[in-house]
């Protein structure tokens, strides 16, 4: 679990200690959560780099949104909130509720381990507790010395360090890596040694990826764990950006997102979710200006099961997404994690901002962010929806990475969008619905317009149809075959396909795939949903609308009968159908919390 706290820094001690960042592992810009504050102004990472905190006020990083010349309420040296309200506006009371970072305590002495007791007579008759020793072997080679000639050390954090090294055997002979040495005496619970054990493992079975460190081995001795990956000359995205005074220019910006989409595109498709993604997770591979950029540091990463959500709060404090704190989420998390990102570069200040982790945490759970302060207003319509849609805080209407890919200010039709992983779900679901349901979203597909079909285009032909434009269960198995890698296996994806068995004896074409494949919820997202409701409702009501009772409606819905009452309300007394109301609502149906949730 990665460390969290708000320290500030001034901006001499930054400059001063920035000189010993690790370019490889860097895991600064933002605390991550889970820790209080260290005495010191170094960042302790488990990812086994040392970097200075980057102060969170620091004028020449992150800009003040007042206007030049005007007196800011905060002492020198801190910049405000770019949002248009601080925090503390949200409460009517002079104290704020409980800090929703309180219970994050419970979750750093799971994954780090309790306070050491204190000193104390040792008893002697025998009831004191026995502690069972960690198992600290992890099965890796013991060879790490003979293939490899470790060079000097490029960072230090609190598991361990980073070194560059000079392989001596193998296809990689005589190439520069960089070795992440992690100790194991710091691997003090069953949670910090299955972080390790658990980062090897999707490292090694993610591959293939231009936009992903290469993994080259893994090792071990008495002391440490090496893991031995690619080396990225090039520096971190958040060293660029401050080098650009702050921001990029727009055309600028969407290169580098779309290399962070594709890659993480990817990771999800395979049933990975990175869960730290921030610009000094993303590395260049050399100094040139137009390098590629490398995702690292898999610490935090975890494998997930298509209908599963996770509860262990982990990240970093300005890019965790509202349901990480609520304790329940899935890829969705990394997607508002791109949104943080990309809104930092294009105005050049974060999103959501405060002077301590609690605050942080208010901000992203109550805050919005500001499009109305400069630049934003020469920002394009395309580049302030694009970061709107990232960064909505129901994780339900988030885009996908792979979806994002074809928004409008993205869009390039010669660009290779990867298969979408959301594809299956929705598709699992309508196979399952009742036939009232899929009257509704076939009415529903037959509202989109173009733009919004594009999408939905690329992943039919992705599939790879028959001549006759029809696919089958054996379509949506080779599309997985030829993305497949171990981590897909590791994480179960391929296990989705049982559900839809259904399509190994019927085929779907196009029309049917949009309907199947389409989440109401995203597009209730969209600027002009109440056109498109509106043209859907018209399609239902000539072609699938029917008598319904509100009896037939819950139990269709699951919905107990105390809550029949205001089924009524959808429901048209005159003919007993459904109106544009309990059209709109019936589409995605009543939220219940998921109790697939994993604890750990």
């Amino acid at each position: 679990m990665g460390q969290c706290y708000g320290k500030n820094v001034s901006a001499a001690e930054d400059g001063d200690a920035g000189r010993h960042r690790d370019p490889q592992t860097s895991v600064n810009g933002g605390p991550r959560v889970g820790s209080p504050a260290p005495p010191t102004p170094q960042r302790k990472g488990r990812s086994g780099a040392a970097t200075p905190v980057r102060s969170s006020a620091s004028a020449s990083a992150w800009p003040s949104p007042h206007p030049q010349g005007s007196a800011s309420p905060l002492p020198d040296g801190i910049s405000p909130s770019p949002a248009r309200s601080t925090p503390r506006r949200f409460f009517r009371r002079p104290f704020p509720p409980p800090s929703p970072a309180k219970h994050i305590m419970a979750a750093l002495v799971k994954r780090q381990g309790p306070p050491k007791p204190k000193e104390g007579p040792i008893p002697e008759d025998g009831t004191g507790e026995v502690e069972r020793p960690l198992d600290k072997s992890f099965g890796y080679g013991k060879n790490f010395g003979a293939k490899y000639e470790l060079g000097k050390e490029v960072g230090r954090g609190h598991f361990g360090h980073t070194c560059l090294a000079t392989a001596k055997k193998g296809e990689i002979k005589g190439q520069l890596v960089a070795v992440k040495i992690i100790s194991k005496a710091k691997m003090t619970t069953p949670i910090s040694i299955e972080d390790v054990r658990r980062e090897v493992k999707i490292l090694k079975s993610l591959s293939g990826h231009k936009n992903l460190v290469k993994f080259y081995d893994a090792c071990e001795d008495a002391l440490n764990v090496y893991i031995v990956m690619e080396l990225c000359e090039g520096g971190e995205l958040l060293d660029r950006i401050l080098s650009r005074g702050g921001r990029y220019l727009e055309e600028d910006a969407k290169a580098i997102v779309v290399q962070i989409l594709s890659v993480v595109a990817f990771c999800h498709l395979q049933g990975v979710v990175h869960r730290d993604l921030k610009p000094e997770n993303f590395l260049f591979a050399t100094k040139d200006e137009n390098s590629p950029m490398k995702l690292i540091d898999f610490g935090l990463s975890d494998f997930i099961k298509p209908e599963e959500r996770l509860n262990d709060i982990v990240g970093s404090a300005y890019y965790v997404a509202p349901e990480v704190l609520h304790r329940s989420y899935s890829t969705e998390a990394d997607i508002w994690s791109i949104g943080v990102i990309a809104y930092i570069l294009l105005c050049g200040s974060r999103p959501f901002w405060a002077r301590t982790e609690s605050g942080i945490f208010r901000s992203v759970l109550r805050a919005d962010p500001n499009f109305d302060d400069s630049p934003w207003p020469d920002v394009s319509f395309e580049a302030k929806d694009f970061v709107k849609r990232l960064l909505n805080k129901d994780y339900r209407k988030r885009m996908t990475a792979a979806q994002a890919l074809t928004h409008p200010w993205l869009r390039d039709e010669q660009r290779q969008i990867p298969l979408d992983m959301l594809i299956f779900k929705l598709i699992k679901s309508y196979l399952r619905a009742t036939p009232l349901k899929r009257a509704a979203l076939k009415a529903l597909s037959k509202g989109l317009t173009e733009d919004e079909l594009f999408y939905l285009r690329f992943q039919f032909n992705l599939l790879q149809p028959n001549k006759d434009g029809h696919i089958f269960l054996e379509n949506f198995r080779m599309a997985l075959l030829q993305n497949a890698t171990e981590a897909m296996r590791e994480s179960r994806v391929t296990d989705i396909l049982n559900a839809l068995e259904p399509l190994s004896y019927r085929w779907m074409d196009f029309e049917e795939f949009c309907a199947a494949a389409i989440s109401p919820y995203h597009l209730e997202a969209l600027e002009g949903w109440e056109q498109l409701a509106s043209r859907a409702f018209e399609h239902f009501e000539r072609e699938g609308n029917r008598v319904i009772s509100v009896e037939e409606l819950a139990q269709e819905l699951n919905i107990p009968p105390t809550s029949y009452s205001f089924l009524k309300d959808w429901i048209r007394p005159e003919d007993g159908k459904l109106n544009v109301l309990g059209y709109t609502r019936y589409l995605h149906g009543v939220t219940i919390r998921s109790s697939n949730t994993r604890h750990r």
